[in-house]
């Protein structure tokens, strides 16, 4: 069975279906890389699967469970976290104190502060900083540590590149690699084709609304991902590269 199921979701932004039909699947253990151009449906479909967005059509699966109208702090109990598009970190508060608010949602595990300090060594020296005063980097890192703080059992990345300069984003997909390597459940938005088809396993792409391209990391060409993700070619499902 799998860890995360999407079926036949739409999504409205007002007037606006934002998502068409989409479904898929996520097993436990998998990373997953969602992409497409702007204005695509990834981050109202990430949205959506975190509760903050409800859906107007469809169904969405949680380990077995109906959660589609499950509230997004329910989710976070059971093990659903988000790490936003724009970090959405309380600038006023500390690095620790916006990892230490995550403890809230009640799950057990073994992320901690110095865990993820260990994780993203960035930090180490801006524990006590205010967010406010963090550069792009070290934020991007305390908004992922603040949802490995909520010990997740799958986790949700929205543009973790973005804004960022090519070598922040190398230092924080290295800091990453342990926890993409743990066996972790991701589903990585992420507009850099070769960062996503690099840590993903499985690579789906979207294009207005509904998924166009959809199959394993290493059996597609980059010619193929390049004409799904500009909408040269429609595919609904991808088959392995001859």
């Amino acid at each position: 069975m799998s860890l995360l199921s999407v079926q036949a979701l739409d999504i409205r932004h007002g007037l606006l279906q934002a998502v068409c039909g989409v479904s898929f699947e996520v097993d436990e253990g998998e990373t997953v890389a969602l992409i497409g151009a702007n204005g695509a449906g990834k981050t109202t479909l990430l949205r959506a699967i975190a509760g903050v967005h409800r859906p107007s059509g469809g169904q969405i699966s949680f380990d077995g469970s109906d959660v589609t109208q499950t509230p997004a702090y329910d989710r976070v109990a059971m093990g659903i976290a988000l790490v936003p598009e724009g970090r959405r970190l309380f600038a006023g508060l500390t690095v620790e104190e916006n990892l230490r608010i995550s403890c809230a949602s009640g799950r057990k595990g073994d992320w901690t502060v110095d865990r993820v300090m260990e994780t993203f060594p960035m930090l180490k020296a801006r524990r006590k900083a205010r967010c406010s005063t963090l550069s792009g980097g070290e934020q991007q890192a305390t908004a992922i540590g603040r949802a490995l703080m909520t010990n997740p059992r799958i986790l949700l990345l929205d543009e973790v590149s973005l804004g960022l300069s090519p070598l922040v984003v190398e230092l924080v997909y290295k800091s990453l690699e342990s926890f993409i390597a743990s066996d972790a459940t991701i589903l990585l938005v992420e507009q850099d084709l070769n960062r996503a088809v690099k840590v993903a396993s499985r690579v789906i792409c979207m294009l207005e609304g509904r998924i166009v391209l959809e199959g394993g990391s290493q059996e597609m060409t980059r010619a193929r991902i390049t004409n799904a993700y500009f909408g040269h070619q429609k595919h609904s499902r991808s088959e392995p590269a001859p």
